[in-house]
């Protein structure tokens, strides 16, 4: 019988090595993510397959896999560790190999297969790992099914029915980049940065970019997985300036920065200046809803206030749905929908056919960005931004705050706000209008201006987004009211960046 897993083991131990460790928190929302060697350790990740493969059991779905790694040191070998715990438990494995996370969706799709489990931290510093799953194509894995997995591999209920096997699908990254590409070429020129942070995405972003019929100027495509100019996340200031800088220096029309799995992107325009994802979402509902018109879209509640008020989108009859943040949650809700697409300001995106199969995809949000441009070969992407009611907004900011606690601290956020507007209270020096709870807290003004905390679901951080309509004065003060509450709880720590 294989053992239960602990919490805890000291490396370098014989404890360490022949007893899988799997700390609890590693679980999340809607996905999981360790630091390996400190929270997990190989014989953990076997474990976490025995669990997933008998979880596939469990819910009825043919025990057939997908999966891939991503560019890190230990990828591989957490890989084949989860690998030989699928196989353990029945399930039939198909490795794509070295892989950005939306390969790994396309490869259900394409192989036919219900399953998909990709190694990958995505944006996380080095030292991370995790496991994005899922058993209904397009939709990836919910608190529900995180529960449950959790609940079988912390006890060590696995059905291991062994009979398991083994295929690597050779070429599939040319199979994946041939299906973003068999398409016409775009008709208008157009110089592109494409910056991937010497991430996974560097082994396909620009070659599918040029297919395209772009002009590309790489940035950081080299693979490294030490990272070592910056950490490959287009939310991070750091990229996004790095991108800015070879745009200015190229005179390139748009530059595109790709995270480390490759299922998210961010946009610089010809100006230099960094287009918060959510921005770029209206932008593209805008483009979308002339073509599609009366449609949904499914927004999360850290997103711009835009996709509610903006003329154009009125206009056009569109519906904004505000919904939970995460890749899973917004996925989903676009599925129920049938939404025509999704956006997150993190940067995850969801097509709906057409443009896509209802999965993140970093390059198909490109292709779509690059399509809406040539749509409008008299506009650059600065004149397509302008052209949007002015607001002023943060990027998203994070405080440190333990996995052990971080809900409960948001608990009583949520709380705090709740008795504030009760009361008839007022944050940034305007009386609140309005508290969306359905994700966290996001709190209204009655100029427009909001703030938004919640919990991170894959890193012991909380989230932090303001915007106003009204001036860069009221944002900060939206900020400074937020922060404020958020101090009263001594559990939260410093931020990762700040206005």
């Amino acid at each position: 019988m294989f053992p239960k897993p602990k919490p805890q083991l000291v490396p370098n131990t014989y404890a360490y090595e022949s007893e899988p460790m799997v700390k609890a928190t590693g679980f999340r929302e809607y996905d999981a993510r360790w630091l390996f060697g400190k929270e997990i350790n190989l014989m953990g990740v076997q474990a976490l397959g025995m669990g997933l493969g008998t979880l596939l059991g469990e819910m009825g779905v043919k025990r057939e896999i997908v999966t891939g790694h991503d560019f890190r040191g230990y990828s591989a070998s957490i890989k084949m560790a989860l690998v030989s715990g699928l196989m353990a438990a029945g399930v039939r494995v198909h490795d794509i190999g070295l892989a950005v996370t939306p390969m790994a969706y396309f490869g259900q799709f394409a192989l036919d297969v219900p399953a998909v489990a990709m190694v990958t931290a995505s944006h996380n510093e080095n030292g991370w790992t995790g496991v994005k799953m899922g058993a209904n194509r397009p939709l990836t894995f919910g608190p529900d099914e995180m529960s449950r997995l959790k609940e079988i591999v912390l006890g060590a209920n696995f059905d291991l029915i062994g009979g398991g096997s083994y295929v690597f699908e050779n070429g599939f990254a040319e199979r994946y980049m041939a299906d973003l590409t068999n398409r016409p070429k775009i008709k208008r020129k157009l110089k592109v940065v494409v910056a991937c942070g010497n991430g996974t995405a560097g082994a396909f972003s620009p070659q599918v970019i040029e297919a395209l019929g772009c002009e590309v100027v790489p940035l950081d495509v080299e693979l490294d997985h030490t990272f070592p100019r910056y950490n490959p996340n287009p939310e991070d200031l750091e990229m996004l300036h790095a991108i800015r800088d070879k745009v200015l220096e190229t005179g390139a029309d748009i530059g595109l920065g790709f995270d480390g799995d490759g299922d998210r992107c961010g946009v610089i325009d010809n100006t230099g200046d960094e287009i918060f994802a959510d921005k770029v979402g209206v932008m593209l509902a805008r483009d979308l809803s002339k073509l599609v018109p009366n449609a949904t879209f499914v927004v999360d509640v850290k997103s711009t206030g835009l996709f509610a008020s903006d003329p154009v989108l009125k206009a056009n009859g569109v519906h904004a749905d505000y919904w939970k943040t995460g890749h899973s949650y917004i996925k989903r809700r676009v599925n129920q929908l049938g939404a025509v697409a999704g956006f997150e300001k993190s940067g995850h995106y969801f097509f709906n056919a057409p443009v896509g199969r209802g999965y993140d995809d970093g390059l198909v949000s490109a292709i779509a960005i690059i399509d809406m441009l040539d749509r409008n070969p008299d506009k650059s992407m600065a004149d397509l931004k302008n052209a949007l009611p002015k607001t002023w907004g943060s990027p998203t900011m994070s405080p440190h705050c333990a996995d052990e606690v971080k809900y409960e601290v948001v608990k009583r956020v949520v709380a705090r706000f709740e008795k504030l507007k009760a009361e008839g209270g007022s944050v940034g020096g305007q009386p609140i209008t309005d508290l969306v709870t359905v994700n966290g807290v996001r709190i209204v003004t009655a100029d427009g201006t909001w703030g938004l905390v919640r919990a991170s679901s894959n890193k012991p951080e909380l989230v932090v987004v303001v915007e106003s309509p009204v001036s860069e004065a009221r944002l900060h003060e939206m900020f400074k009211g937020v922060d404020a509450v958020l101090r009263e709880n001594p559990e939260v720590g410093a931020y990762n960046q700040t206005i």
